[in-house]
C-alpha cells in the first residue's frame, strides 16, 4: 500500500466503513422485513386486547381505504381514543385510523395536545404531546403515522349501520 500522509488516514478509513455498511444494507433490509413478519405474525396470534376489540367493533362494516398523510379537521367531528391501541377520528360514512409509532403508549386517561403546523387539517408530522388531565403535566410525545381512512361498505349501509 502507498504510503499517505497522517491527514488522509481517517478520510480512508470513514470511506472503507461507508462502503462495508452499503454492503451489508440489503441484508439488514431483509432482516428487518422478517422481524415485521414475525411481529405481525405473534400480533394474529396473541389474543384481542379490550382496545382491539373496541376497535373491532368501531371499524365493523367499513371498508379500509389508502392511507393519508393529512386529514380535514371540523370543530363538530371527535377523535376517539383507544387505550393502548389507536386513535379514531371523525363520525359518519368515513372515520380515520391513526395507530401512531407505539400504540401500546396510548392512554385514554391522557389529554392529546396539538401543534398544527395547518388550521384546517390534522397531518402526520404536526406535534403531539400528551398531558394528564387532571394536572395537566406533560406525559409523553406521540408520533403519528399516515390516517387510514374507513367507509362503510355497501352492505354496511345496507345493513343500517
Amino acid at each position: 500500500m502507498p504510503h499517505r500522509p497522517a491527514r488522509f488516514r481517517p478520510v480512508v478509513a470513514a470511506m472503507a466503513a461507508g462502503l462495508t455498511c452499503a454492503l451489508c444494507l440489503p441484508a439488514y433490509a431483509q432482516v428487518e422485513r422478517e422481524d415485521q413478519v414475525e411481529a405481525g405474525a405473534r400480533a394474529e396470534a396473541a389474543p384481542m386486547t379490550k382496545g382491539e376489540k373496541r376497535l373491532a367493533k368501531l371499524l365493523e362494516g367499513r371498508v379500509a381505504g389508502e392511507p393519508v398523510r393529512c386529514i380535514s379537521t371540523f370543530p363538530s367531528q371527535r377523535m376517539q381514543t383507544i387505550n393502548r391501541t389507536a386513535y379514531v377520528y371523525g363520525q359518519g360514512s368515513t372515520i380515520y385510523l391513526q395507530r401512531t409509532r407505539d400504540p401500546e403508549r396510548i392512554n385514554d386517561t391522557d389529554a392529546l395536545v396539538t401543534n398544527r403546523f395547518n388550521a384546517t387539517q390534522l397531518c402526520r408530522l404536526d406535534v403531539f404531546n400528551t398531558i394528564d388531565r387532571v394536572n395537566g403535566m406533560f406525559t409523553g410525545a406521540v408520533f403519528f403515522e399516515d390516517f387510514v381512512p374507513y367507509t362503510r361498505s355497501a352492505q354496511g349501509e345496507a345493513d343500517g349501520d
